[in-house]
């Protein structure tokens, strides 16, 4: 690096000495930095907390994925019935079986066999409580066995199937009139 110097004269004078060597050295420069910036610090835990949002959620839902295959399957099983009786033009039903005898030697999806015709679909609960809320307001836990009807012409018996498992709850309201099935979120009562 050359260092240029205008002298009152004009002419510029050049130095071949490097910049530090010509200017004071500053006390900062010669002390060792230890540690972070506050600036460093507030960087690294915005990226720590923008992790933890995205993270924390997937987190919460790893201990529920068979609670949210069985409601699954039981809406799958409804709108089936419900497909099922307008096509064939009769009754059709669906079996919501909770605690079964032999759950405690197999893993209850063993389903018992029937001569019914009207039944298109069983659901057999595994470590999940039922209750059901019926078309009058009328709500009562499912100790057994609970059948809901469709009609040929697209009605339902009706009601909402309220599925809990530990602290997670979800609702399917299944409409009397038209017999769709809604699922309903946690939140919603």
């Amino acid at each position: 690096m050359t260092l240029i110097l205008a002298t009152k004269t004009g002419k510029p004078l050049t130095s071949k000495l490097p910049l530090p060597a010509v200017r004071r050295k500053a006390p900062m420069e010669t002390r060792y930095q230890c540690g972070f910036t506050l600036l460093e610090l507030l960087l690294v835990l915005g990226i720590a907390a923008m992790m933890a949002m995205l993270i924390g959620p997937g987190i919460s839902s790893l201990d529920s994925p068979g609670f949210n295959a069985q409601v699954r399957e039981a809406t799958g099983l409804l709108n089936h019935a419900r497909r099922m009786a307008v096509v064939q033009g009769g009754t059709t039903r669906v079996e919501f079986i909770v605690n079964p005898p032999d759950a405690g030697n197999s893993n209850g999806r063993d389903e018992p066999e029937t001569a019914d015709p009207s039944v298109v679909g069983r659901w057999v609960s595994v470590e999940t409580e039922l209750d059901y809320t019926d078309s009058t307001g009328r709500q009562s836990p499912v100790q057994e066995q609970l059948s809901i009807e469709f009609y040929p012409e697209g009605g339902s018996s009706g009601g909402t199937l309220e599925f809990s498992q530990d602290s997670r709850r979800l609702k399917l309201s299944i409409d009397p009139f038209s017999g769709r099935v809604e699922r309903l979120d946690e939140n919603d009562d």
